[in-house]
């Protein structure tokens, strides 16, 4: 079975987010992006584009190969 990433990335951006015990509201503060944008990519609307990524790995304090972890 195909593993789709995509949708393991923005579970994996949640889970990270609620094990912080940020809101997106929170989340989206500390990176400088907005609520909408990370609702979006939790909600499988948008991809972040690399830095994006990297920017909220770091406020998560998470290394980014986690977010693709199945």
């Amino acid at each position: 079975m195909k593993i789709n990433y995509f949708e393991v990335l923005r579970n994996n951006i949640k889970k990270y987010r609620t094990y912080k015990g940020y809101t997106q509201e929170k989340l989206s503060l500390e990176c400088n992006i907005s609520a909408d944008y990370i609702s979006e990519i939790e909600r499988g609307k948008k991809s972040p584009s690399l830095k994006r990524l990297f920017i909220i790995a770091n406020a998560l304090n998470v290394p980014v190969n986690k977010f693709f972890e199945n």
